[in-house]
């Protein structure tokens, strides 16, 4: 087990942590790990924002629209190959190192932000 850092409440509330729905989920084949270009609605103020996520070992990208997921929408945009990730979606990695999504157990509105 690795160690943590300690960080303050005020640190923690920094990170901008949003729920959205994939609205749309495209193959990637640029990417240089297998990845999937989801574009997800964050809800009215936020929109609709994009992101590759390597998520290949256990989605396709017709099992993943509808699906509500978490994401970091604060860090600045980051230039993947030809396409441009403005959020960080979150996941856990299994025994093989593979990613599982991280979602509500229910429904959430668009937007909603991690407590």
């Amino acid at each position: 087990m690795s160690e943590t850092q300690t960080i303050s409440i005020d640190d923690f509330l920094k990170v901008d942590i949003r729920v959205g729905t994939i609205v749309d989920a495209q193959d990637f084949p640029e990417a240089k790990k297998p990845a999937i270009k989801l574009f997800i609605d964050f809800g009215d103020k936020l929109g609709i924002k994009k992101t590759s996520a390597q998520i290949t070992g256990h989605y396709n990208k017709d099992t993943l629209i509808g699906r509500q997921v978490a994401a970091v929408v604060n860090f600045p945009p980051r230039q993947i190959g030809p396409f441009m990730s403005e959020v960080l979606t979150l996941g856990f990695s299994d025994e093989d190192g593979k990613i599982i999504l991280i979602r509500p157990d229910q429904h959430v509105p668009n937007g909603e932000r991690l407590h």
